[in-house]
């Protein structure tokens, strides 16, 4: 039997400039989080275009600090989409908070605006919108929705560096947001994510609650410039990047634009391959939006198929192509 060349689900795109950065630190003597990630800190935020940035080890643990910085609680209810991974629904449920789900748009698989606004109580405090597969949800409506009832937007950008809604940058729409740099991201650290904001007293509760709740990091304190110390002023987590990570995700921000641009051109050839298989949906982007192309969802048509979901995609598997939902 011939063997099957096999197309990944999602590869990495590592080149010799990330590989040098990575090495630059190891013989550094300094791995931890230290100038590195204070660097893809600053970097990152004044590339989105906000106030704050705080990196840390996976877009999970940015939406979790995201949702304690707000003062997400026992009792509170976060409003949530059907269509996401876990994490988005879990971190309500690490605060004894509520998830409430909320059906999704058929055509972007967007959080649905008014399925929002039917599920809104007084108890409601967040709204969570996920940009799936990297296409921008409809922020300027979920705004018009929260803003005047005092809930916080808070967006799961996971898929959606780089990605814009009316010309405007993923990162700026909501009150906050998390980012993921998982080895399957558009910018990775191998496991890694960051929460940006123009808040600055929720972006120093996350910088605190990131590292046991200790008032100094690591580099503040054993640095010429720093002092040994320091308070435990909450009982916080172990949310910290390393600067092994954060190295590898400054190179890769740079090249963020020239990737999109690829995956962009890519997603283009797949939609005119399958624009005339009426078994096939392929996705559609708003025109007021640029989708960061993190996943290219292809909705099959059952009606006219021979065989379910599972079974396409295991046959996509055994011709190589690897696929997932």
């Amino acid at each position: 039997m011939a063997t099957v060349s096999k197309i990944p689900f999602a590869r990495p795109d590592i080149g010799d400039r990330e590989i040098a950065a990575v090495t630059k630190v190891l013989r550094s003597g300094w791995l931890t989080t230290g100038p590195e990630a204070k660097a893809f800190e600053r970097e990152l935020a004044a590339y989105v275009g906000v106030a704050r940035a705080v990196a840390v080890n996976s877009g999970t643990a940015a939406l979790h600090l995201a949702l304690e910085a707000i003062g997400v609680t026992t009792d509170d209810e976060v409003i949530v989409p059907t269509w996401t991974f876990t994490a988005s629904a879990e971190v309500a449920r690490y605060l004894g908070a509520r998830p409430v789900f909320v059906d999704v748009h058929r055509g972007d698989l967007n959080i649905e605006a008014a399925a929002v606004e039917r599920a809104i109580t007084k108890r409601t405090k967040a709204i969570v919108g996920v940009d799936i597969g990297g296409q921008p949800c409809d922020w300027h409506r979920l705004r018009e929705l929260a803003r005047p009832r005092g809930i916080v937007l808070v967006d799961d950008a996971a898929h959606a560096l780089p990605a814009s809604l009316h010309g405007r940058r993923i990162g700026t729409w909501a009150d906050i947001t998390a980012f993921s740099f998982y080895a399957t991201k558009t910018l990775t650290t191998g496991e890694g994510g960051m929460l940006v904001t123009d808040n600055g007293k929720w972006a120093d509760r996350a910088e605190v609650m990131a590292l046991h709740g200790i008032s100094r990091d690591a580099w503040k304190r054993y640095t010429a410039e720093g002092t040994w110390r320091y308070e435990v002023i909450a009982p916080g987590f172990k949310y910290n990047l390393t600067d092994i990570a954060a190295a590898l995700g400054r190179v890769q921000l740079s090249r963020v634009e020239e990737m999109a641009e690829r995956r962009t051109a890519i997603a283009a050839r797949y939609s005119a391959a399958f624009a005339e298989i009426p078994e096939l949906e392929p996705p559609v982007v708003a025109a007021d939006r640029v989708s960061a192309w993190q996943l290219y969802v292809l909705r099959l048509n059952l009606d006219r198929l021979a065989k379910g979901r599972d079974a396409f995609i295991t046959e996509l598997g055994d011709r190589g192509v690897s696929a997932s939902v």
